[in-house]
């Protein structure tokens, strides 16, 4: 229960147009009692607080201006949850209030733990950062209950990495994640760990260079989708931006010894760029990306390589390979997009450039 007794005091005080001396005659105390209250330094008695009340012409309730917290499962989590996201102070004697309401409730186990190592390590409070492993622990055990997409076995353990981390035990942090590395999704954070942490360059590179890869096609698959959308919601100039960015990222990484799947992916962008300058009629900016298109496909199909490290930065001694999966070969791949997007004009325009190239 929360009051707002000192700033009502002061307000209908105000209202009254009255100063601390003549509020604190009505009330025959003195004006340093009055202050006090206004201060949050002193409570006034309840007589008092009643006699205010009545003076004031409002009820005792209005005065104190008290707000009930709602304890119930979902606003309790609501309430946490906005107290991690400011970084409240007060959020951890919530979460400790909440364990004591709602000892088996995952979600808010979680969220407790997460005000706890939010905290701890603030603050660099070890207590606090063992109170959260230990409740992090007992999410696991909790999680076949939740209901939250959010809260994952993975989640957790990466949680518990942190804390451990924090505690300086980097080297358990590392192994719990390389146990539930599924897929590869935490390469980033082992990587990270083994680094920074635990001082293994040599055995963090394998995890950092596929966490790199994962980025790179991720961050590819996002802006080519983005910018074809950008470009449905006929806003081209958007489109443009952002291929142009994601040609000037690629084309930082690229060998420049050898073919590989950056000349593949950049064909890509360079058809969807030109399908932009199109939307914005200038068509000879259509037309020279178009010739980069066909310039990079002839490329890669003149000297095909599906092997990552042609990517710079990819430093692994296991013989990894990418393929798009569009076709036999990237002009094959060019002509699926092409049939994907059905621009009559784009598609013209791939025709006329390939028989002058040819």
């Amino acid at each position: 229960m929360e009051n707002k007794l000192a700033e009502n005091i002061r307000q209908f005080r105000k209202q009254r147009k009255m100063t601390q001396e003549q509020l604190a005659e009505v009330l025959g105390v003195t004006v340093g009692a009055v202050h006090k209250w206004e201060a949050r330094l002193s409570t006034p008695e309840l007589s008092l607080i009643m006699e205010m009340a009545d003076y004031f012409d409002i009820s005792v309730d209005v005065l104190l201006g008290y707000e009930m917290k709602d304890h119930r499962l979902n606003a309790t989590i609501d309430r946490l949850t906005t107290l991690i996201n400011t970084e409240d102070p007060e959020g951890v004697e919530e979460a400790e209030k909440a364990l004591s309401r709602f000892p088996h409730s995952p979600e808010i186990v979680w969220l407790s733990a997460a005000t706890f190592l939010m905290h701890g390590g603030i603050n660099h409070n070890e207590k606090l950062l063992q109170r959260a492993l230990k409740q992090f622990q007992l999410a696991l055990v909790l999680l076949p209950l939740s209901t939250n997409p959010k809260i994952s076995e993975i989640s957790i353990c990466g949680n518990i990495a942190d804390v451990q981390i924090l505690l300086g035990r980097a080297d358990q942090a590392a192994e719990l994640l390389k146990q539930h590395n599924t897929e590869g999704v935490l390469n980033d954070s082992i990587g990270l760990i083994l680094s920074l942490f635990c001082r293994k360059p040599d055995e963090s590179q394998s995890f950092l260079s596929e966490a790199l890869l994962d980025a790179l096609l991720k961050t590819f698959r996002t802006v080519f989708a983005k910018a074809y959308a950008y470009i449905q919601q006929d806003v081209p100039e958007q489109a443009e931006a952002l291929l142009q960015w994601e040609v000037h990222l690629l084309e930082s990484i690229r060998r420049p010894d050898m073919t590989g799947v950056i000349d593949q992916a950049c064909a890509l962008l360079y058809l969807l760029l030109a399908l932009a300058y199109l939307r914005m009629n200038r068509p000879a900016d259509a037309e020279q990306a178009m010739q980069s298109t066909y310039a990079l496909a002839e490329r890669f199909d003149a000297a095909p390589n599906y092997d990552v490290r042609s990517v710079r930065f990819i430093d692994t001694a296991e013989n990894f390979t990418l393929h798009f999966l569009l076709g036999r070969n990237a002009k094959d791949g060019l002509d699926y997009i092409l049939d994907l997007i059905q621009d009559e004009t784009l598609t013209a325009l791939w025709k006329e450039v390939a028989r002058h190239a040819q």
